[in-house]
């Protein structure tokens, strides 16, 4: 484990009652520096409680001293077996009450573009229950005629990392089963960045061997244009003169 329990209170006791560097409390409790400063102005975690990585077994009062003698030493975390594991999560993804209206809209997404994934990892990407999730493939919702799909990621509500993870997986899952793929299937059980470096691909079989048909008539008999009077039915040049000729003897 990398930071100690309580990492936000352990600042505050560190804060409190050493003379470490924001830098030694920030490595230590795994925080950025300007959250610790923000700690010791008051302005973050106030009305915080501190806790004592001493006497929670967590961190050795040598550590301390050595930290404070040398401002570049960094502060070494004891084991503690109880604290393995803390950071893994345990249960649903949880969800801000600011965002939690914004679930349906993402579950609405994943299931259109991606309904290969489970509901399980749709679940573990939103953070909601397999009844919702139903509920919106079967489109049974009670409020299914409002729902807009939009990208979980865009909402906040995942990392773009973890979708393509998820992505990734119902991709081998389904090339385990052997199952024959579509295009757009395809495209939509890769990552967004896989997807687009993805060159077009003719969608139905022998459609690139098609071609127009060739006018071999007009290429082998080409129509002489050399003629241009032909076009116009013009008379002749006799025709002309002889007309004059009989104007002149009746005036």
């Amino acid at each position: 484990m990398s930071k100690p329990l309580m990492s936000k209170a352990t600042a505050v006791w560190l804060v409190d009652n050493t003379t470490l560097t924001f830098k030694q409390v920030a490595d230590f409790c795994g925080i950025h520096e300007l959250e610790v400063q923000g700690i010791a102005d008051g302005d973050v975690s106030a009305g915080v409680k501190g806790f004592d990585p001493v006497a929670s077994n967590q961190l050795d009062p040598e550590e301390i001293r050595k930290g404070e003698a040398d401002p570049l030493y960094k502060l070494r975390l004891k084991f503690n077996a109880a604290a393995v594991g803390e950071e893994k999560r345990r249960g649903p993804r949880y969800t801000p009450l600011s965002k939690r209206q914004d679930r349906p809209a993402a579950i609405y997404w994943l299931v259109k573009f991606h309904p290969e994934l489970a509901d399980a990892q749709i679940a573990r990407l939103v953070g909601t229950t397999k009844p919702t999730i139903a509920s919106i493939r079967e489109r049974t919702h009670w409020n299914i005629g409002n729902i807009t799909p939009i990208d979980p990621v865009a909402l906040g509500l995942c990392r773009q990392t973890e979708l393509d993870s998820e992505v990734q997986k119902a991709a081998k899952k389904k090339a385990a089963e052997g199952g024959l793929m579509t295009d757009d299937e395809r495209r939509k059980l890769v990552s967004t960045e896989t997807s687009l470096a993805m060159g077009q691909e003719p969608r139905i079989s022998g459609l690139e061997h098609l071609s127009q048909p060739h006018r071999d008539d007009e290429e082998k008999s080409p129509r002489d244009f050399s003629n241009a009077d032909s076009f116009f039915n013009l008379p002749d040049a006799d025709d002309e003169d002889d007309e004059d000729e009989d104007h002149g003897k009746r005036s």
